[in-house]
């Protein structure tokens, strides 16, 4: 039986964590559980050294200072100010009344502002319940299929997940060792472009069943001309601005996400004194819930270093590469089979514990196949969108069922979020299959080769006939050793070496 844990460790371990999450344990705890568990054991049994804990308190202080972070508390505070402050209200009302005459026009509505929530808010729950709250009463009142307004709420909510300021890809960066502004670069066409498929779906069904998706009629499109116009530029403005003084500085390398957070927290709070809907009420409302989400993310991180310290002691990290690198196909078998395990993990796991738990395991796995870590978090960032999706499980769908009506069916909004799903699914192969949507724009990687090197050191007479002119030891009399060259090649055989490691 020792023989047998010891030669079986790592995936002792890893199998303990998934039966631990998969009963429902809370997944902060259920990692430092297995980590300090499993380490006495591997202490006991001789497989580490009983020095592995003094490397932990290093490790969480390591947390505690990664300013990476902070990012997450500002733009999650600047979500809250601006949901709660009736931003997406007017927004929807505005962007209604534009597209109203349409077939369908109030879905793109709710995709539209869904974007544009997502552009500015990035938290995914709070994009569902106030689009689910203003805008599903509206649809249904109008005779919209109960399948498709549900849909369309829930899949639209989600593109705070993969849209920046996304709080996934900067927990997505963090773990994958990233700079969080190439991340954001890199995911604004993909996000761009599934918006786009999901306004295709909802024109396709408004061409193929017009009875799903009908257009406002003439008595609730009350404003026209000059009126309109006005009200989509103050209602549009504002929030464009911010996700310019936001996203635009990050993207120009002015501001890190950090300020940029901080920045977009203080324009929230200026657009909602502005509109004189900042109250002490909300205030407080939005810094307990901004408090709670932090926490909760620190002590899953927290929860997974423990892990990790332990997973990686007894190489667990050499048996997840070995075990995905071994796999038919090469790189592109290793793409298929993470996205397929992502995909599956999804229905169990919500986006927050696939990036503690999973990605730090397959991003070493995907640097040594040669893969591009930002394309490969990206990917991974469009697939976890599923786990919003998932029926029966999918958050988003728990978020819209807390505040939809009565008579919407359970059902109904399971069998409405299906086709999204498959659309996200869809996206995932398209990023496969052309890399080039994320890496187009991206700061090329310099490539140096150290063969074609050379390092001048002028030829010095210090210490007499020993100097650098000085003919080598060994050398034909009359020869002499270029200046400085023993010192060049000792350099270039140590950048070598690095390059090697």
């Amino acid at each position: 039986m020792t023989e047998f844990l010891i030669n079986n460790m790592a995936p002792i371990i890893f199998a303990s964590m998934v039966l631990f999450l998969l009963v429902g344990f809370p997944v902060a705890f259920a990692l430092a559980a297995n980590g300090i568990f499993f380490g006495l054991i591997g202490i006991e049994l001789g497989l580490l050294g009983p020095q592995l804990f003094q490397a932990l308190p290093d490790r969480i202080f390591g947390i505690m200072n990664n300013d990476t972070l902070l990012a997450i508390p500002f733009f999650t505070f600047m979500g809250l100010i601006l949901e709660r402050s009736g931003m997406a209200e007017d927004l929807l009302d505005t962007i209604g009344q534009l597209f109203g005459p349409m077939r369908g026009g109030l879905a793109l509505a709710v995709i539209f502002v869904g974007a544009l929530l997502a552009a500015t808010t990035g938290v995914v729950a709070a994009s569902v319940i106030s689009m689910g709250l203003i805008s599903l009463p509206i649809m249904l009142r109008y005779g919209y299929n109960t399948k498709l307004a549900t849909g369309v709420i829930a899949a639209s909510g989600t593109l705070a997940q993969i849209l920046p300021p996304s709080l996934v890809l900067i927990i997505m960066a963090d773990q994958l060792g990233k700079s969080v502004g190439d991340m954001y670069k890199g995911a604004f066409l993909p996000a761009i472009v599934l918006t786009l498929f999901y306004v295709g779906y909802v024109l396709l069904v408004a061409i193929f069943k017009p009875k799903w998706a009908p257009a406002l009629p003439a008595e609730a499109r009350t404003l026209h001309g000059s009126k309109l116009l006005l009200r989509v530029l103050t209602t549009m403005v504002p929030p464009l601005m911010l996700i310019f003084l936001v996203l635009g500085t990050i993207f120009m390398g002015i501001a890190t996400p950090t300020e940029g957070g901080a920045m977009g927290a203080t324009g929230a709070l200026i657009m909602a004194l502005a509109r004189k809907r900042l109250t002490l009420s909300l205030l407080k409302q939005a810094m307990d819930t901004t408090a709670k989400l932090t926490t909760f993310v620190v002590f899953i991180l927290v929860g997974a270093r423990v892990f990790s310290l332990t997973f990686y002691g007894v190489d667990g990290h050499r048996w997840v590469e070995h075990l995905l690198t071994g796999l038919p196909g090469g790189e592109v078998g290793f793409l298929i089979v993470v996205n397929v395990l992502i995909f599956l993990l999804a229905f169990f796991l919500d986006f927050f514990e696939l990036s503690f738990i999973v990605v730090p395991l397959l991003g070493p796995v995907a640097e040594s196949l040669g893969i591009d870590l930002i394309w490969f978090g990206i990917l991974l960032a469009v697939n976890m969108q599923t786990s919003f999706m998932h029926p029966p499980f999918g958050f988003a769908l728990f978020y819209l069922r807390s505040v939809a009506p009565a008579s919407v069916k359970t059902t109904d909004i399971y069998w409405g979020a299906i086709p999204f799903v498959c659309i996200q699914i869809v996206m995932v192969g398209i990023l496969i299959a052309f890399p080039q949507l994320v890496t187009f724009g991206l700061d090329k990687e310099v490539k140096v080769d150290l063969d074609s090197v050379e390092i001048e050191m002028p030829s010095s007479s210090y210490g007499g006939g020993g100097g650098y002119g000085a003919p080598a030891e060994g050398a034909p009399d009359g020869q002499q050793q270029k200046p400085g060259a023993a010192a060049t090649d000792a350099i270039l055989d140590m950048l070598k070496e690095n390059k090697e490691k």
